[in-house]
């Protein structure tokens, strides 16, 4: 199944000023996620963006929260999983995304949990490999392995932009490939 911009969403999970620090790859995963925040408001694709906890583990990072369009959606919980969390939940219901496109940490525990239960609410579920982490790789690559085990589809950021675009022959593709697909 190719990506729609007009059937899917952008769900950012847990992107937050106290735990990014201990992940791998903290720049590159919060660049690959700015990438991904900016070019879904370019195009107009809803994006979400969940708080575990934030009293703790502190708000978005500055950086993202800088990327983010003005109509994004933040959601605090205290479930690792969004679809567990009741108010969460509602708020994705509330835009009916045919398709969730996840990016955030940990990918072992808050993505992969969020991941598995949209996919059960029958959704397309797509988790963006280089826009995700967790503090050891080997916790990341077991939790893209199981969820390519359940259908969930293991993408990279160009994947979900290139789709999103879906031509070459318009002015969104020349702005957004000069910037973003390198």
């Amino acid at each position: 199944m190719l990506i729609h911009p007009d059937k899917s969403c952008l769900l950012i999970v847990d992107i937050q000023e106290k735990l990014l620090p201990a992940v791998q790859a903290p720049d590159a995963t919060e660049k690959a996620i700015i990438d991904l925040a900016e070019v879904a408001s370019r195009l107009s694709v809803p994006v979400l963006c969940s708080e575990q906890y934030p009293k703790g583990l502190g708000k978005t990072t500055e950086a993202v929260r800088a990327a983010l369009p003005d109509s994004t959606l933040f959601m605090e919980k205290l479930s690792f999983s969004c679809a567990a969390d009741a108010q969460c939940n509602q708020i994705i219901n509330s835009i009916k995304p045919n398709q969730v496109i996840i990016c955030g940490m940990e990918t072992h525990v808050c993505v992969l949990q969020t991941a598995i239960q949209l996919k059960q609410q029958a959704r397309e579920v797509y988790v963006v490999a280089d826009a995700v982490s967790s503090r050891q790789d080997e916790n990341k690559q077991l939790a893209l392995a199981r969820l390519r085990q359940i259908g969930v589809y293991i993408v990279s950021r160009e994947m979900v932009i290139f789709e999103w675009l879906q031509r070459a022959d318009n002015e969104a593709f020349r702005e957004i490939s000069k910037t973003y697909l390198r």
